[in-house]
């Protein structure tokens, strides 16, 4: 026993565990031990979680792979006599499925197979890139020279315009629904000035440039005279390259009427009458009556999922990257 400052009696403390305070001592080591166990099995199942969630995204994309796979031919129903088709689909750019390396690898394998009989391109779009439409043309005609026995046909569905009808005119023939449209042959480049806004709410431009025009059509300041010539040389330049292909492609079928460059559009039946196209016909009924093969097989390449997921991602940043660097838009047939 020991006193304390005022002579009473005071018991001697014990160690933790032990005495008075040991079965206190045991609660708080078994509830220690149950909430390090509870945290575990969190953790085991958080874990768990993630794997499960990881195979089934890798069983989707297993799956979607299987059903879509790449390039798209059935290798068993390419065994006897058929007609090749390269579909065109959507905007044509570096960044959609309708890019030019996809539908030149699609029209190489068809040219290249043993038993496909002639070429059917299935247009259905408004255009888009002139640099990717004049890969596509340009390797046609390369194609077509190389394989001289085979012709190609281009059927256009909703709408073959502006870079689609280039790369149209690089066929032998083109066959159109009466309701279709077909032409606008022209070049476009977008932009829009901001200036008068800008000074009304107090904004200042502090773009700096080093280069006398690199800033050129910059919608922050007003059009300059000599960047408005500069620009129109360039597309009418484009213009010029277009209407040669047009009609190098289409040649005296060609009726003698400018309207045809200017830019506008017409329907189906219109562009029979213009020269623009040869008749009316779908892909299965020019299969059949025009290459006399009612088998068609689809050439065209479609990217695997992962590809197409790696390929938007990409694009998206480069769009980001290059709207800080160039013209609105850019150049378009369109």
């Amino acid at each position: 026993m020991a006193d304390d400052p005022w002579g009473n009696d005071v018991p001697p403390q014990q160690p933790p565990g032990q005495g008075g305070g040991s079965a206190r001592g045991r609660e708080w080591e078994l509830l220690d031990r149950v909430l390090m166990a509870s945290v575990e099995e969190q953790r085991r199942a958080r874990r768990w979680g993630v794997f499960f969630k990881l195979l089934t995204f890798l069983y989707i994309l297993g799956f979607v792979w299987m059903i879509t796979g790449r390039g798209g031919v059935d290798k068993a129903a390419i065994a006897g006599e058929h007609v090749a088709m390269v579909a065109v689909t959507g905007e044509i750019s570096d960044e959609s499925d309708a890019n030019a390396d996809a539908i030149i690898g699609g029209l190489q394998a068809a040219f290249e197979a043993p038993k496909s009989k002639a070429i059917i391109l299935r247009i259905n779009s408004p255009g888009g890139s002139p640099v990717q439409s004049a890969y596509v043309y340009d390797e046609i005609r390369r194609l077509r020279s190389l394989h001289k026995e085979k012709r190609v046909y281009a059927v256009v569905t909703d709408m073959g315009a502006s870079g689609a009808y280039y790369i149209a005119s690089a066929a032998d023939q083109i066959y159109v629904n009466p309701g279709s449209l077909v032409g606008s042959i022209g070049v476009i480049m977008q932009g829009f000035g901001v200036q008068g806004l800008m000074q009304k709410l107090g904004i200042e431009d502090r773009t700096l440039t080093a280069g006398e025009h690199k800033a050129i059509l910059s919608p922050f300041e007003p059009m300059k005279a000599e960047d408005l010539v500069h620009v129109k040389k360039l597309l009418d330049a484009v213009h010029q390259q277009f209407i040669t292909a047009v009609k190098q492609g289409r040649g005296q079928r060609l009726k003698d009427d400018p309207l045809i460059f200017s830019g506008l559009f017409w329907t189906g039946q219109q562009a029979v009458e213009l020269g623009l196209a040869d008749g009316f016909g779908s892909v299965d009924s020019v299969a059949r009556t025009v290459i006399s093969t009612e088998h068609v097989v689809d050439y065209s390449e479609h990217p695997d999922p992962l590809s197409a997921m790696v390929r938007k991602l990409g694009a998206s940043m480069g769009q980001a990257i290059a709207s800080s660097m160039s013209p609105a838009g850019g150049v378009q047939l369109r």
